[in-house]
């Protein structure tokens, strides 16, 4: 067995989440949230922002840590456990590009029921539910809207 860990973000942007749509060379691959592996040096919350950037030009500001999720899967040569840690995020535009070079077709921002049934996977779909329950409660205390946010609340 193979563990590694990846990082990625639930970003927002007037209400909406960000996916990104994966097909390779023809195949449907399905919706999901950008995420990525951790390079060498870096925090988990530079590799979320990373990322983020990298899979769909979004450039994000991280709002606060939402937890983790884990999977396995059936690699070439052996299982891989994966541990993927997510952060909820805040764009201040709807500007996204695809990143081509790992078969993203598309991405875009989407309201939660469509985000639901969208996403391919089960574990990114409670990490969504999760986080527009935090957004909410953050838009409903008026704490969502350019205030600073406390480190301590990132990891």
């Amino acid at each position: 067995m193979v563990e590694t860990v990846s990082c990625g973000g639930v970003v927002f942007h007037k209400g909406k989440v960000l996916l990104l749509y994966k097909n390779q060379n023809g195949r449907y691959m399905g919706w999901v949230m950008p995420k990525g592996t951790i390079e060498e040096g870096e925090t988990y919350k530079q590799t979320a922002l990373r990322e983020v950037k990298e899979e769909t030009g979004v450039a994000a500001k991280v709002i606060k840590y939402l937890g983790k999720t884990e999977y396995s899967f059936k690699g070439n040569e052996d299982t891989v456990s994966k541990t993927v840690h997510w952060y909820l995020m805040t764009t201040d535009s709807f500007y996204c590009k695809p990143q081509a070079e790992e078969y993203f077709a598309d991405a875009g921002f989407y309201k939660q029921h469509e985000a639901y049934h969208l996403l391919k996977f089960h574990d990114e779909k409670q990490i969504m539910k999760k986080a527009f329950h935090e957004y909410n409660d953050l838009r409903r205390n008026k704490d969502w809207a350019d205030k600073p946010y406390r480190k301590s609340n990132v990891k």
